[in-house]
């Protein structure tokens, strides 16, 4: 993975000050809505766990997954704020998921992506009880969170007909995506990758190396083991690379990203919209000038978002 040096330098750093930030900037009036956590699933003996806010006045019958990470983790700090995060949403009527998955520095990407996917199936197995429609779900979320999202955006629809749990046999697909500056293509960050390699020096400095741990199951030794061989690991990047598995039959997809970001270069964002508009893909690229990875009073964003999927989850 070729990336700036200086860009990963700053990466942590900037991203530290985003959450201080975006902490004091949110108001803390009283909410129109009821708020549960339930539990979506289980591994390794612990609980997945969503916050489930649904609208008092007028819901719309549609739902939007938000995915609660930044750094690929999954904090408590994002679960506290994520309701005030959420006014837009549940004031427009929709019922708004907030998604927690097993993250760094214990869990890697691809096990991410698959707790997301099984909170998608959860909230459309159970779309009955939660009174929206199965077939109007859309997701959202910044940076780890925006890749998330669009590796479940991207997803092909792989279900579990054999499995004992109902849920594995429903679809993770979703209607329409809306994101913040995602990562989207971990081989070419920032630009063309002309050495081949994962800049593993890199993922230290970012704090993500976890996240980057590919391990495989040892049925000798009874352990998880860490994936060394290049290619492999080069093989893997590029599966959880939502840019490589763009398909016509994707939902309409979304992005803000700023012209400053240090963090993810906005070329990330560009080049998966190129992707979705090569195959036609119904997409959109704003760009944010002079913002660099968050900003204050994102409240023009977030209408734009709940245009979005207004149109787009009929």
């Amino acid at each position: 993975m070729i990336i700036n040096l200086k860009i990963i330098c700053m990466r942590y750093f900037f991203w530290l000050i985003l959450v201080f930030v975006s902490g004091s900037v949110l108001a803390s009036d009283s909410l129109n809505f009821t708020s549960k956590e339930v539990i979506y699933g289980r591994k390794d003996g612990m609980a997945l766990t969503m916050t489930v806010l649904t609208p008092k006045d007028k819901p719309n019958g549609k739902a939007i997954i938000s995915v609660l990470s930044g750094n690929w983790i999954s904090s408590e700090r994002m679960r506290n704020r994520f309701p005030e995060w959420s006014k837009v949403y549940v004031e427009n009527g929709y019922t708004v998921f907030g998604v927690m998955v097993g993250c760094q520095p214990r869990y890697t990407i691809p096990e991410e992506i698959d707790d997301l996917k099984r909170a998608v199936r959860f909230v459309r197995y159970h779309a009955g009880d939660y009174g929206i429609d199965a077939g109007r779900i859309g997701i959202t979320g910044s940076s780890s969170g925006g890749h998330l999202s669009l590796m479940i955006a991207t997803a092909d629809d792989v279900t579990d007909p054999k499995s004992a749990d109902p849920v594995d046999k429903v679809s993770a697909r979703v209607q329409a995506a809306a994101v913040f500056y995602p990562p989207t293509d971990f081989i070419n960050y920032g630009g063309p990758n002309t050495s081949g390699k994962i800049n593993q020096a890199g993922l230290v400095m970012a704090r993500v190396a976890a996240a980057f741990d590919f391990k495989t199951w040892n049925d000798t030794t009874g352990t998880f083991v860490s994936i060394t061989d290049t290619e492999k690991r080069l093989a893997i990047a590029r599966e959880i690379s939502p840019v490589n598995s763009v398909s016509a039959d994707d939902p309409p997809v979304l992005i803000i990203h700023g012209n400053r970001d240090v963090l993810v270069p906005m070329q990330q964002s560009e080049s998966m919209i190129a992707r979705l508009k090569e195959v036609k893909v119904t997409c959109e690229l704003i760009i944010k000038d002079g913002a660099g990875h968050g900003w204050r009073n994102v409240e023009e964003e977030e209408k734009r978002f709940i245009a979005w999927f207004d149109k787009y989850l009929k």
